[in-house]
């Protein structure tokens, strides 16, 4: 980890082994991380050992006991208390390496700035430099976000990647959905030979393709069966490892795979990304997914996140056999929230069985079915990024939408989606 002076690597009686790296100032941690080769249990207890140690002097660092882990956390099975423990040896282990390594510099005379802290607050530390670096190579992060499950947002982010890719773009794919990630499975990276590398300080995503890179809690996990149980400052912490840890490189594109709702992981990731973010919301035409999703949107303009455009999925079944088109789902629901909300209208992505075999089989659909009426689809959403980022390589980022009462829709599209054709 880049600036960290004290590290340590511990290997429990269970077998796994657990490594952290930390920046210390002053007698206070400023930043703690970690990497472990072990289970979901023994990922979160290291990550929330993490979490509780930043801020604290060293000696209350010392102190933290496995039960405070475990309260943090909420609940691990019995058979994984261990968890906790070894997450905090490993801690103490760095915290003593980094003493050994200081103690013959050491003044006892003086006090030290830690000692003195004690009688005055601590200034809050600077932004995470490491991260901004890391953000700063990024030109376009892209938040995909919904109000509502079963949208189908999770197949939109992927195949948005893959199309993006497929056009040249150096493109990362994010998955932040904590509790139910599904890109690994869209994108056919499930099984022990898919897990991303480890280095010190740093997680290197799973390259798909020369242009495409993917990170997911999936990876982490031991069997899809795993469920994880962590509470928001945990996802935050998650997330932010995500976006500071992993070796992204240099990136035209990151796309962001987000959970339906406005809660901790959207939340999170808005956060930490800023407000040079960007967002693509998906609704499915009918009201009851557009009353939803129209939260995504105000969800957005208060965080100053500009809205790059509504996607409307699911939009028309075309019959492979006679041809004929059925409104399943209404439609014209996305582009009137579009025009509503005074934001643009990327357009619709027909109701087709082949993207659900297509996901199933770990398969983008654009990469499988390039040519079809669904795969065009995607490529006019593609299209107006491509030129954003184009106009983006001389101009400084659009600000954030102007409020509804000012908004001009003079750029939008009518709120009706072309029908397609079956091939």
């Amino acid at each position: 980890m880049k600036g960290a002076n004290a590290s340590a690597r511990v290997t429990g009686p269970c077998g796994d082994t657990m490594e952290y790296w930390l920046v210390i100032r002053d007698g206070r941690i400023l930043r703690a991380t970690f990497t472990t080769d072990g289970c979901g249990a023994s990922i979160v207890s290291g990550a929330m050992a993490a979490r509780l140690a930043e801020g604290k002097t060293l000696s209350e660092a010392a102190r933290l006991t496995p039960q405070q882990v475990e309260t943090a956390v909420g609940s691990l099975p019995e058979d994984h208390k261990h968890c906790p423990v070894l997450a905090l040896d490993t801690l103490r282990a760095a915290l003593e390496q980094h003493r050994r390594t200081i103690a013959p510099a050491a003044k006892p005379t003086a006090p030290s700035s830690a000692e003195a802290g004690r009688s005055k607050p601590q200034p809050q530390p600077p932004a995470d430099p490491a991260l901004q670096d890391r953000l700063q190579a990024i030109r376009q992060k892209i938040l995909v976000l919904s109000g509502k499950g079963g949208v189908g947002k999770s197949t939109v982010a992927a195949n948005l990647a893959m199309s993006l890719a497929q056009a040249g773009c150096a493109v990362g794919l994010l998955d932040v959905d904590i509790h139910g990630p599904s890109i690994p499975k869209l994108m056919g990276l499930e099984g022990e030979s898919c897990g991303p590398g480890v280095e010190p300080g740093a997680l290197e995503p799973v390259v798909v393709s020369p242009n495409l890179k993917v990170m997911s809690i999936g990876f982490l996990l031991q069997s899809p069966r795993d469920a994880v149980v962590w509470r928001g400052p945990l996802k935050y912490k998650i997330i932010e490892q995500f976006l500071r840890d992993v070796v992204w490189g240099s990136l035209d594109v990151l796309v962001i795979d987000s959970p339906p709702g406005t809660g901790d992981e959207p939340l999170s990731v808005a956060q930490l990304v800023g407000q040079t973010a960007g967002a693509i919301v998906v609704t499915t035409p009918q009201d009851v997914a557009v009353a939803d999703v129209r939260r995504s949107i105000t969800f957005c303009e208060k965080l100053h996140l500009q809205v790059l455009g509504v996607v409307e999925n699911m939009s028309g079944f075309v019959c492979p056999h006679c041809g004929k088109t059925t409104d399943l789902f209404k439609t014209g629901g996305g582009a009137a929230l579009a025009q509503e909300m005074g934001v643009p209208f990327l357009g619709c992505v027909p109701l087709d069985p082949e993207v659900v075999v297509s996901g199933d089989a770990g398969t983008p659909f654009v990469q499988r079915f390039a040519g079809s009426p669904t795969a065009r689809a995607f490529e006019g959403i593609v299209r107006p990024i491509l030129l954003r980022l184009e106009a983006g390589k001389s101009s400084p980022p659009q600000p954030s939408r102007p409020s509804s009462a000012t908004s001009s829709t003079t750029n939008l599209r009518e709120p009706s989606c072309p029908r397609p054709t079956a091939t």
